[in-house]
């Protein structure tokens, strides 16, 4: 079977917790799975108000039961993530549209570092521990520079577009082209189901390979 019919879309906001646990098991997989992994930075606001979702954020029961859930799930997923102290600053007043500017600046210019940029901005948001991405300084005030300008603007827009037309009401949202199919997945619970799309196998969020390294 062929790479190009083997290709997932990864939409992701580094706003969003479950989108960093779903990036890193297929940061994990792709070579396992021998997949070609497409990082596609999105605007999590933009696909809110086009579904007319809310963050679960925003809704007690719902912020309440996502403390309580990431807190397990970040030693399953082994992913060193943690609540901000100033959450609401951070995530509900900030919010990511300039994270995400960057992000797709990054993508267009050194795609080759959009991963640990990624990365990056998740450990400064969600770990407080961040990791150099790889990137001169230089680089970087090019980048945020670049950030600003109305090309990178209308490419992420196009990319929050292109979730919303495959269905996206939040993210992480995968899409899986295999063959000659097209499959829209929600969240990082549905990993099982991916490997059950690809015919592979899956062995949890941290698979053999990577224990051994760990």
């Amino acid at each position: 079977m062929g790479a190009s019919s083997r290709t997932l879309e990864l939409f992701y906001d580094v706003l969003s917790p479950y989108s960093w646990l779903g990036f890193e098991v297929l940061c994990r997989y792709q070579n396992i799975w021998n997949i070609k992994l497409e990082l596609r930075p999105t605007y999590i606001a933009g696909i809110m108000r086009d579904s007319g979702n809310k963050p679960p954020s925003l809704l007690p029961r719902k912020a309440q039961y996502l403390t309580s859930d990431l807190k397990l799930l970040t030693q399953h997923f082994q992913v060193p993530l943690r609540f901000p102290k100033d959450f609401n600053s951070v995530v509900l007043e900030k919010g990511s549209l300039s994270a995400m500017r960057f992000l797709t600046a990054v993508n267009m210019e050194h795609p080759e570092v959009l991963e640990k940029a990624s990365r990056e901005l998740w450990m400064r948001i969600w770990s407080r521990a961040a990791e150099k991405a790889g990137l001169s300084a230089e680089q970087a005030r090019a980048l945020l520079e670049k950030s600003t300008t109305e090309q990178v603007k209308r490419q992420l827009k196009e990319t929050t577009e292109a979730a919303c037309r495959y269905g996206a009401f939040g993210l992480p949202t995968t899409v899986v082209h295999v063959d000659g199919q097209t499959h829209m997945l929600f969240g990082s619970d549905r990993m099982e189901l991916l490997a059950h799309l690809l015919g592979e196998k899956w062995m949890g969020p941290v698979p053999p390979a990577m224990n051994a390294k760990l």
